[in-house]
């Protein structure tokens, strides 16, 4: 997972970085009469800007799930093997602090996507032209705290690795002790399985 969600989250805030270009160059929506083209550039960066929501969306969403699914790994494990509960309380630690920052980068988009939402000429309202500097300095705002959501996610993943790793020795070790991993009793295993 320390490799998979740093790549991850590159490519969404590469999507997202990319809506943020788009926006730049879509052109007057304002002016009369608007171009068909400004008009199709306005929907490209439309669908761009909600693909990009949607991967910030997932980046955060895998985070939170690692963290769910390990914290579980981890309290089952220490409980079968009667571990000590500190590496339990440390998993259980990180999950809680990672959580608020995928909550803080999923609203982040939102607020982006309602921003732009408010901003287009589409809906009919008078002062939409009003809000498009707004949307603007939110798009690259958030931008840059979707970046940090992410990087605070991914320290945690890194600290949570290696509360599993010292779990996995410590079992290691348990079951070396009781010769749990032996041919024998691999061999005892499968003939009661048998």
């Amino acid at each position: 997972m320390t490799r998979i969600f740093p790549m991850l989250a590159s490519l969404s805030l590469m999507l997202m970085g990319v809506a943020v270009a788009m926006g730049f160059t879509i052109g007057d929506l304002y002016a009369e009469p608007v171009t068909q083209a400004t008009l199709d550039w306005r929907g490209r960066h439309m669908m761009t800007g909600v693909a990009a929501a949607l991967a910030v969306v997932l980046v955060e969403c895998i985070a939170v799930t690692y963290f769910i699914g390990t914290s579980r790994w981890c309290k089952e494990v220490t409980e079968t093997y009667r571990l000590p509960p500190e590496d339990l309380k440390e998993s259980n630690r990180l999950k809680r602090r990672t959580f608020p920052w995928c909550v803080l980068g999923m609203l982040t988009v939102v607020a982006v996507g309602s921003l732009g939402a408010a901003s287009d000429p589409g809906t009919g309202r008078a002062d939409t032209a009003d809000w498009t500097d707004i949307h603007l300095a939110a798009a690259i705002g958030g931008l840059c705290l979707v970046a940090w959501t992410y990087y605070r996610a991914w320290l945690n993943i890194a600290d949570n690795q290696q509360v599993i790793e010292r779990i996995v020795a410590q079992v290691r070790r348990i079951r070396d002790e009781r010769g749990l991993d032996s041919p024998a009793a691999n061999e005892a295993i499968s003939a009661s399985a048998g």
